[in-house]
C-alpha cells in the first residue's frame, strides 16, 4: 500500500475503478508483472480527468517508462496533441516504441531520449500541460524548466510528491531515501508558497501535486 492513506479507503477508491481493456490493458499488466513504475491505478483516473477538462493541444511528460501514461493521456485528451516525453533508460524506450506503434502513435507521441535535466534546458515551444514523472530527486531541479516552458494558463501535474508517505512524516523515511524525501519537501515547498502560483495536493495513490499559476 502507499502508506498515504488507509488500506481500507485505497482498496475501495481502486475497487470503484473498472479495469482497463484491449491493448492497454495488456500494457498495464506487463508494468505490473515487471515492476515496470507506471501510474497507480487511481492516479491514471485522475490524469485522464485532469487531461479532458484541460483539453491540452501540446504535453510534455517527464518520464516515460512503457508509454502507458503518454498513451493514456493521448487518448483523454480529444484533442490529437502532440506529446513530449523524456526517458533515459534505454530498454524502456524500446519497450515504449513497440507499445507506441501498437496505437499508431510514434508520429504524435515524441520520446525525448537522455537525461531529462539536459533535454528540459533545451527545449523552447510551451506546453499547455506538464506531467512529472521521472527522478523523484530533482523535482525541485525541473521546476524552474517547467515554469518556463508552461504557457500561461498550463498545469503542472507531479506524482509521488508524498514518496510513500516519508514526505509527511519522518518516522516512515528510511535512511537510504533521506536524500530524495528532502528535495521531494524542498519542490512541495516551492509549489505551495510561491506567491505566483496555486497548488493543491492531493493524498491519492503516491500523492500528486497540481500546479498552476495565479
Amino acid at each position: 500500500m502507499s502508506k498515504i492513506t488507509y488500506d481500507y479507503m485505497e482498496d475501495y477508491i481502486r475497487n470503484l475503478i473498472p479495469d482497463r481493456k484491449g491493448i492497454l490493458k495488456d500494457i498495464e499488466d506487463f508494468a505490473r508483472e515487471n515492476g515496470v513504475p507506471i501510474v497507480q491505478k487511481e492516479t491514471g483516473v485522475f490524469l485522464e480527468f485532469m487531461v479532458s477538462m484541460k483539453k491540452p493541444l501540446r504535453i510534455l511528460e517527464l518520464g516515460t517508462a512503457v508509454g502507458f501514461s503518454s498513451i493514456l493521456m493521448y487518448e483523454a485528451s480529444g484533442t490529437n496533441p502532440d506529446i513530449v516525453t523524456i526517458e533515459r533508460d534505454e530498454k524502456m524506450i524500446e519497450l515504449a516504441k513497440l507499445n507506441l506503434n501498437k496505437f499508431n502513435l510514434s508520429e504524435k507521441i515524441n520520446i525525448e531520449e537522455g537525461d531529462c535535466l539536459e533535454i528540459l534546458e533545451k527545449l523552447q515551444e510551451p506546453f499547455d500541460l506538464i506531467f512529472m514523472d521521472a527522478g523523484k530527486g530533482h523535482y525541485n531541479h525541473f521546476l524552474p524548466h517547467c515554469l518556463r516552458l508552461l504557457k500561461e494558463d498550463g498545469i503542472i501535474i507531479a506524482d509521488n510528491v508524498l514518496f510513500r508517505g516519508m514526505v509527511a512524516c519522518d518516522d516512515l523515511v528510511k535512511r537510504r531515501k533521506i536524500t530524495i524525501v528532502k528535495r521531494m519537501r524542498t519542490y512541495l515547498d516551492l509549489v505551495t508558497h510561491d506567491e505566483n502560483l496555486i497548488t493543491t495536493v492531493i493524498p491519492m495513490g503516491d500523492g500528486i501535486a497540481v500546479t498552476k499559476r495565479r
